[in-house]
C-alpha cells in the first residue's frame, strides 16, 4: 500500500543557490585576476615615494592589499596575492630598483615576511569567509527544522507533513524528486541512514534512494528520494534530511497512518 506518492519535482528557478553558485566561481575569478594586478598596481604606485616611504610601511601596505583580496576571494588568490606583492615590493621598492635582485639582507628579510605573512594571513581570512558561509547554511538547515516541528505539532492530517518534508529534502539535498510510500518495504534499493551515510545499491547515483521514517522505533513508511545531477550533498545537509524524516515518523504515529481518515 502506498500514499502520498505523488512525485515532487524540483522547481525550476534562476534564483537562489543555483545562482550563488555561478557568481562565487566569478568572484573567484575575478579575485584571482585582482591577485596578479593589484599588487603590481600598488607597487607602482609607490615608486614616486619610495625614497620616503620605509620598506616596512611599503611591506605592510602590501599586505593589507593580500588580505582584502583573500577576504573578498579565494585562498588560492589570497596566496597568488602574496607571491604578486613579494615580487614586486623586490622589483620597485627594493635596491637595485627595477630588478629582482636584493642587496641589502634587511631587505631580503623584509621581503621574506611579507611573502609568509601574506600567505598566512590569506588562509585566515579565507577561513573566516568559510566560517561565515557555515554559518548561515546551519541558520538555514535549524530553520527548516523549526518549521517542519511546528507544522508537525500544529497539522490535522499527517499528509500535509508528509507533503511538506518532501518539498524540504527536495531543496535540502537537490533532488530531482521525491515521493513517500507507507508501509512498503520493496526491492533492495540504496538507503540513507541515520548517521548520514548511503549504504546498499549504487549508493548515492541515478537511482533511487531509501529514507526510512519511524515513530517509537516502528517503521512507518519511506522517502524514496532521486537524487539530482549534482554531486553528493554533504554530510550535514544528509543529517538534515534525517532529521526531517524522524519528524515525520513522529507524525505519522500520532496522527496514524497518513491518507486515513
Amino acid at each position: 500500500m502506498s500514499i502520498g506518492t505523488g512525485t515532487w519535482r524540483m522547481p525550476h528557478r534562476t534564483g537562489g543557490t543555483r545562482v550563488a553558485r555561478r557568481v562565487r566561481p566569478l568572484t573567484d575569478q575575478l579575485a584571482l585576476t585582482a591577485g596578479l594586478l593589484v599588487p603590481f598596481l600598488v607597487a607602482l604606485a609607490l615608486v614616486p615615494f619610495r625614497t620616503d616611504v620605509s620598506h616596512t610601511n611599503g611591506a605592510l601596505i602590501l599586505v593589507v592589499v593580500v588580505v582584502a583580496i583573500a577576504a573578498l576571494g579565494s585562498r588560492t588568490a589570497g596566496v597568488v596575492a602574496a607571491l604578486s606583492a613579494a615580487a614586486w615590493f623586490d622589483f620597485f621598492l627594493t635596491r637595485p630598483y627595477e630588478t629582482f635582485d636584493i642587496t641589502a639582507s634587511a631587505d631580503i628579510e623584509t621581503a621574506v615576511l611579507l611573502l609568509v605573512v601574506g600567505v598566512i594571513v590569506s588562509q585566515l581570512a579565507a577561513r573566516a569567509r568559510r566560517l561565515e558561509v557555515v554559518t548561515v547554511t546551519d541558520a538555514d538547515h535549524l530553520a527548516r527544522i523549526h518549521r517542519t516541528a511546528d507544522l508537525a505539532r500544529s497539522a490535522n492530517s499527517a499528509d500535509t507533513v508528509v507533503d511538506h518534508v518532501r518539498g524540504e529534502l527536495v531543496e535540502v539535498l537537490g533532488l530531482h524528486a521525491c515521493r513517500f510510500e507507507y508501509g512498503t518495504l520493496l526491492g533492495r534499493p540504496s538507503r540513507l541512514l541515520k548517521d548520514g551515510s548511503v549504504t546498499g545499491g549504487r549508493g548515492w547515483a541515478q537511482d533511487e534512494v531509501e529514507l526510512r521514517a519511524y515513530g517509537n522505533g516502528h517503521y512507518l513508511g519511506r522517502f524514496m528520494l532521486t537524487p539530482g545531477p549534482g554531486p553528493v550533498p554533504p554530510l550535514q545537509a544528509r543529517l538534515v534530511a534525517v532529521t526531517l524524516a524522524d519528524q515525520t515518523g513522529a507524525a505519522l504515529d500520532t496522527a496514524g497512518p497518513a491518507g486515513k481518515g
